[in-house]
């Protein structure tokens, strides 16, 4: 346990020497948010499906917990290239211990990105319906920021170079996004583009938190838990697998 402690705090301190990681990572959402938030807004309300910033706001603060908890996995394919992972490996410490620790690190640090987000979105307008569910809400939250980290970890431990792992990123992380519930209702769909929505287990991610912050449940939050739950927990141990078999 001690090394497993060791190594999230590793990640934490790491995370918050790089004030420019920390903005940069801020960007794409407080973009998403003011482009499609502000600029979609008038025609959702006027369709009458109601306040578009309350539906968006919990897909926004998804994107800020995904993509940086993701994008963890290049920290093992630079620490491999440099050599710094070696003297990770050759600790007296399991390789499992060492990829719970780093990916509760960095489910941390994305939880803590995703809380600044949610801030920054309740300062441009989007209310919390029921502060009673923020803990149920920051449940959410953690589980997606592990089940990116643990995308991320199988990745990086099976790629050598960065632009391998951001052509992964391109071609499955985006996808697994755009076509989620994070931006757009799912009633009314093609049926094919239904199918995907219903299939992708990020879509229940987003609706565990947007039930969380917005009570507007669509699949129900003991669904959204067991699926979100049972996906990020077969990926964790894939995660681990795969970094397990890392050559020195």
């Amino acid at each position: 346990m001690s090394a497993i402690y060791i190594l999230w705090l590793r990640q934490l301190k790491r995370y918050f020497r790089t004030r420019i990681r920390i903005l940069s990572s801020l960007g794409q959402p407080v973009l998403f948010l003011v482009s499609l938030g502000f600029g979609f807004g008038p025609l959702y309300q006027r369709a009458g499906a109601g306040n578009y910033l309350q539906y968006l706001v919990p897909g926004i603060i998804v994107m800020g917990i995904l993509f940086p908890s993701v994008f963890s996995g290049i920290e093992i394919i630079w620490e491999r290239q440099f050599g710094f992972l070696k003297e990770t490996l050759v600790a007296p410490v399991s390789r499992f211990q060492i990829v719970l620790g780093r990916t509760l690190g960095g489910a941390t640090t994305a939880l803590f990105q995703g809380t600044i987000v949610l801030v920054i979105c309740s300062i441009a307008g989007f209310r919390v319906a029921n502060f009673f569910l923020l803990p149920v809400a920051f449940g959410f939250m953690f589980l997606i920021a592990l089940l990116g980290n643990a995308i991320g970890t199988a990745i990086g431990s099976v790629l050598d170079d960065v632009q391998g792992f951001q052509l992964i990123m391109n071609f499955l992380v985006t996808p697994l996004f755009f076509l989620s519930n994070a931006l757009f209702p799912v009633d009314g769909l093609p049926a094919l583009l239904k199918l995907l929505v219903h299939l992708n287990p990020l879509s229940y991610g987003i609706d565990g938190l947007r039930g969380a912050l917005s009570q507007a449940f669509l699949f129900g939050p003991g669904i959204d838990l067991v699926i979100l739950g049972g996906v990020t927990s077969v990926l964790l141990g894939v995660g681990s697998y795969l970094f397990s078999r890392i050559e020195l």
